[in-house]
């Protein structure tokens, strides 16, 4: 039977992080390959990623779900800000983390992210080359109107923020800030949100009763304005050798699905697209669930229980 535990480990800083491990029951290898997961903007582990993680565990995989730090049941202060750039580095420190764990391979380790933080997964991935598998769902996966056709010196600069640990990176000091701002419209709210589609306010509206650490409420901090800009579009041609997965919604408004085609048509082989149907959060819920995480599934199984 496979089991669940909460677990917490340091993220930069000593900034403690929590969530829980999915550690599966016996398999033929002596040790398991390893995934580790967070939620995108602004959402916590509690919000459908356990269903995604009993998918993966259920296939043989060790499975570290967590929440971002300044979210839910991770520390870090301020609370409810997003920094990509300090995101993706604790995202390498959760790899570390899991690596480290008796039950894991760590040669074997994949990468989950969806929309904010699957365009965090396609940067650690192109960036961190302990990552054997990356899984984008439904990713913030580049910018509009940017030419593309020589991404070197962009993707270079990214990855040395990313490895700053000096304390003076884009993940330490602030260039830029947006907000706060709640998330979605609640009833009698006036004024901007961050997400005004309403699909993005039935989905996390939702989740303020099942999930009550959930705040409406978010600051964005250098995720535009800065140098170099955040931008997973310059770095998802440079994921590849390792085997990058897309799942990518027909009619997403908040990744918009043509920038995503595009950047998936960059991007190095191998690579696997899987297309559907509906907006940005069909993949949480009934048959688009089902469809992404069995793709998913499958990807990780293919590239990860090889030892």
């Amino acid at each position: 039977m496979d089991v669940r535990r909460d677990v917490e480990f340091e993220g930069h800083g000593g900034t403690l992080l929590r969530g829980w491990l999915y550690s599966p029951s016996r398999t033929t290898a002596p040790a398991s390959p390893g995934v580790v997961m967070a939620h995108g903007f602004s959402a916590l582990k509690e919000m459908a990623l356990d269903r995604y993680a009993e998918v993966f565990c259920q296939a043989g995989l060790a499975v570290l779900v967590y929440d971002h730090r300044g979210f839910g049941a991770s520390d870090g202060e301020p609370r409810q800000k997003i920094n990509p750039w300090a995101q993706a580095r604790d995202y390498r420190y959760a790899i570390t983390w899991l690596g480290c764990q008796p039950e894991v391979d760590s040669d074997r380790i994949g990468i989950w992210g969806s929309s904010y933080s699957g365009g965090e997964v396609i940067v650690v991935g192109s960036c961190d080359e302990r990552v054997k598998a990356v899984v984008a769902n439904v990713p913030f996966a580049g910018l509009p109107d940017v030419d593309y056709s020589d991404t070197a010196a962009r993707h270079a600069a990214i990855c040395q923020q990313l490895g700053d640990e000096s304390g003076a990176s884009l993940a330490d000091v602030e260039q830029s800030s947006f907000g706060p701002l709640p998330v979605i419209r609640s009833p009698g709210l006036e004024g901007p949100v961050m997400l005004d589609q309403p699909e993005s306010t039935e989905w996390f509206g939702q989740w303020e009763t099942r999930a009550p650490r959930w705040l409406n409420s978010i600051t964005l901090e250098n995720g535009m304005g800065t140098e170099p800009v955040w931008d997973p579009g310059a770095c998802i041609s440079h994921v590849a050798p390792r085997p990058l997965l897309l799942v990518v919604a027909t009619e997403d408004r908040l990744a918009a699905t043509a920038i995503t085609r595009e950047a998936f048509e960059r991007a190095g082989e191998p690579k696997q697209l899987v297309m559907l149907e509906g907006h940005h959060f069909v993949p949480y819920e009934g048959e688009g669930f089902a469809r992404s995480a069995e793709a998913a599934r499958s990807f990780f199984a293919k590239h990860l229980m090889v030892a």
